[in-house]
């Protein structure tokens, strides 16, 4: 049975928590939350601690908080020369405070409150300072998802960019599409079969080969009249980036 304890209570946290409970390997000790009637309905109030210094001894701690409070929050953990890990895409190993061992325990999804995720799918991205803590943290990961990958931080920095053009620019452009089908009176589900599709396409194809539209077949007639149409000038400048970017891709520049 690997014991645990995890500091935070936001979105990773708390979907952390609703993953490790379905798990028999592992036992979750307790978790520290500024606020106890945040985690109430989702573990018991007497693992719920408000005080850092109240941390039993486990076998890993999980500092799943926003990535600016990392290294205060490992700063004041009181023990030391025990396993620390840290949830973030962004923030570098180093961002733990030294006097632990450390590593970092990253799951490569996009996380909503209110909306339930399937862990046994999402990729772990793992890295520690030496091989007995990573078997550790492999472990730990398997009981929950079936997909975990060695990832150093160089690497998951580029995983991390790399996730913010697929999920949250993404996003932002179906924001952009709703947008305009509002505004126009068009339902917005008109759209989602497409959207579906277009995710699906990259479970067989490349994304370079699936790419369509007037961009790709170079149809200035179909580009002027799209940009004549629309009236939000942002939304002309990133009609044109992005249109200049299909057109320009594979090219040397």
């Amino acid at each position: 049975m690997i014991r645990l304890s995890i500091i935070g209570s936001g979105n990773v946290a708390q979907h952390l928590i609703k993953a490790f409970t379905k798990s028999e390997a592992v036992e979750i000790v307790q978790v520290f939350s500024r606020k106890k009637e945040v985690l109430v309905s989702l573990i018991n109030e007497d693992k719920i601690t408000t005080n850092l210094t109240e941390l039993k001894p486990v076998d890993l701690y999980i500092i799943a908080v926003s990535d600016n409070a990392i290294g205060e929050v490992s700063q004041q953990l009181s023990f030391q020369n025990q396993l620390v890990v840290h949830t973030s895409g962004a923030a570098p190993l180093d961002t733990l405070d030294s006097k632990n061992k450390r590593g970092v325990f990253y799951p490569l999804q996009s996380f909503s409150k209110n909306k339930a995720v399937d862990f046994s799918v999402i990729p772990m991205c793992l890295e520690a300072e030496n091989s007995t803590d990573f078997d550790l943290l492999e472990k730990t990961a398997k009981t929950i998802s079936n997909a975990v990958f060695a990832i150093d931080s160089e690497q998951r920095k580029a995983l991390h960019v790399a996730a913010v053009f697929v999920n949250n620019f993404t996003n932002h452009l179906y924001q952009i599409g709703q947008e305009i089908c509002d505004e126009h009176r068009v339902p917005f589900e008109v759209l989602k079969p497409l959207i579906q599709e277009t995710a699906e396409k990259i479970n067989t194809l490349n994304p370079i080969d699936a790419q369509t539209g007037p961009a790709k077949r170079n149809d200035s007639n179909t580009i002027e009249a799209h940009l004549a149409f629309l009236t939000n000038e942002n939304q002309k400048n990133i009609y044109n980036i992005l249109t200049q970017s299909i057109q320009n891709n594979g090219k040397k520049l």
